[in-house]
């Protein structure tokens, strides 16, 4: 009942800020470098190895961007109205309301999963589910992109922040690595992006690149 709640919450939240979400976020890519650098790194990984499937896609923006990367891509995320506004701004590509931690998708039939941000409002409890479910559809030698921000040390592997939309976590990206590879998930490797002044919240961030064994 928990998991579901918390669901519930924050589906209605970025239902609610969708509009004024799409509009400040559609270019943020611009700006950063070291994210644009590792999706590029994680397009060539995976190449013509299947569809991509970017899980929590918000309105369609990094989506967008992957098909541009060459990927064959669609987004997937719990708020309707975000995937509404994702299909009219990039009405070429395909969107679904779904939940990460039961995907319509069948087994195996991923090449790639990009995971932008997408863990945050998870309950740490939950995220291993999270993480099986990303194995699950991910092909054997399929890669996973998880973007997260860092927690303040090992001694907090899940720590609550105050997140302007809803309840959220960051994580010690060693614990984070970990679960991962409790999965199957191999670490291959990570970027690591520390907070610029410009930033609304200094916390570190991280990309992790992840390979399905």
């Amino acid at each position: 009942m928990v998991e579901h709640d918390v669901l519930s919450a924050t589906r209605e939240a970025y239902d609610g800020i969708a509009p004024t979400y799409a509009e400040q976020f559609r270019d943020s890519l611009l700006d950063r470098p070291l994210e644009r650098a590792m999706l590029g790194v994680f397009a060539e990984v995976v190449g013509g190895g299947g569809q991509v499937g970017d899980l929590g896609c918000g309105p369609g923006y990094v989506t967008a961007y992957l098909g541009e990367l060459g990927l064959s891509a669609f987004g997937v995320d719990t708020s309707p109205v975000m995937i509404e506004l994702a299909r009219q701004a990039y009405p070429g590509l395909r969107f679904d309301v779904g939940s990460m931690g039961a995907l319509d998708i069948a087994d195996g039939a991923l090449g790639g999963v990009l995971s932008r941000w997408s863990i945050i409002h998870t309950p740490p409890q939950e995220v291993p589910v999270i993480f099986a479910e990303f194995h699950r559809v991910l092909a054997p030698g399929g890669h996973l992109l998880i973007g997260f921000s860092a927690s303040e040390s090992a001694s907090h592997p899940a720590q609550v922040f105050d997140h302007a939309v809803a309840p959220a976590y960051r994580w010690w990206p060693d614990h984070l690595a970990a679960l991962l590879r409790e999965t199957g998930l191999a670490e291959v490797g990570r970027i690591v992006r520390e907070p610029q002044p410009a930033d609304r919240r200094q916390f570190r961030e991280n990309l992790l690149l992840a390979r399905k064994e």
